[in-house]
């Protein structure tokens, strides 16, 4: 049992500092590549800090499928769409309030590209929607041809992010492998990345089994520890960076970061799903999305009203956060 826990906090260790690495490799590829803050945040930087809850569930389905790994699969990729609307935007939006109110350091108003952010949440509820209530889970055939769309989706999204973006760049931190030169070479930050992926799948191969041993040891559904123990954990460089970035005044980078990775989870890992799982979304996992979807709505709604009401529209998705914890709590304990 020891050495399962140990295995757990190891294999989220290797995750979260890979998925610093990678996320810092992957932003300084993209001021080389001179794309600007709007595509860097909502695609580049997404992708990178998305790819431990990504993983997780891609592991978890291919490599445990024998035991509860279909159902720790399925559970990771609903969790990460609910986390990051539910928490995520809400430690943004309280992040704003208490810098305003409390510390007086900033404007209320988040300075975003709202058109660009009102496009990832316009994606993120029609990809999600679609993956929790049309899909035909019955017909193989249709599956895949959902799945296809969904991907398909997702290239259309990043096309329209590329053409879309500003002028505006953001400075980006020093590159961890080449730390003292500022313009490294684009091998350098190429050799960073892949160094990065590799030991984050590493770590996600042990984080899930632990989370499997862990959890028949103690008994304690699978699904429910995916849809929230583990996104929680692997969704902390999302959290973690974007309240830095708030901090910073770098609102672009925050919120894209946060409204990208929805975009990127409702689309690719939910087509994997959709798949090479059973789907048959219902109880808890069911309420996970269908809250996910109305926080992202309250969201999207506030930023048409006005830009002050940004931060409350973000903020009111933690509401859903704590009914669902309760629901939770309720029906397993």
């Amino acid at each position: 049992m020891v050495f399962d826990i140990l295995l757990f906090v190891l294999g989220l260790v290797f995750i979260l500092i890979s998925a610093e690495i990678f996320t810092n490799g992957v932003e300084a590829l993209g001021h080389r590549l001179n794309l600007s803050t709007n595509f860097t945040g909502s695609v580049l930087a997404a992708v990178g800090t998305a790819l431990p809850e990504t993983i997780l569930p891609v592991i978890a389905i291919f490599f445990f499928a024998e035991g509860k790994g279909h159902e720790i699969g399925v559970g990771a990729i609903l969790g990460a769409p609910f986390m990051l609307a539910t928490l995520a935007f809400p430690l943004i939006g309280l992040t704003v309030l208490i810098g305003h109110y409390l510390l007086k350091k900033r404007e209320l108003a988040l300075h975003i590209e709202t058109v660009g952010f009102r496009r990832d949440i316009v994606f993120f509820l029609f990809a999600y929607s679609v993956a929790l209530f049309i899909v035909p889970f019955e017909n193989e055939i249709l599956r895949v041809f959902t799945a296809v769309f969904l991907i398909a989706l997702y290239i259309l999204y990043v096309m329209l992010t590329l053409k879309g973006e500003s002028n505006e760049m953001e400075a980006v931190e020093k590159l961890y492998f080449s730390p003292k030169n500022p313009h490294p070479h684009i091998l350098v930050i190429v050799a960073q990345v892949v160094i990065a992926l590799i030991v984050m799948i590493s770590g996600a191969h042990m984080f899930v089994s632990g989370i499997e041993k862990i959890s028949f040891h103690f008994g304690f559904p699978a699904l429910l520890f995916s849809l929230i123990v583990a996104p929680v954990a692997t969704e902390l460089p999302e959290k973690v960076n974007s309240v830095f970035w708030i901090l910073r005044k770098k609102d672009s980078l925050a919120v894209g970061n946060v409204s990208g990775a929805m975009v990127f989870q409702s689309t690719i890992p939910v087509g994997l799903g959709i798949v090479f799982t059973e789907w048959n979304i219902t109880g808890l996992a069911l309420v996970s999305g269908i809250f996910a979807i109305i926080a992202a709505f309250l969201a999207l709604t506030l930023s048409y009203v006005e830009k002050k009401l940004i931060p409350f529209g973000l903020t009111l998705g933690g509401i859903f956060y704590i009914i669902y914890l309760y629901m939770a709590v309720k029906e397993f304990v």
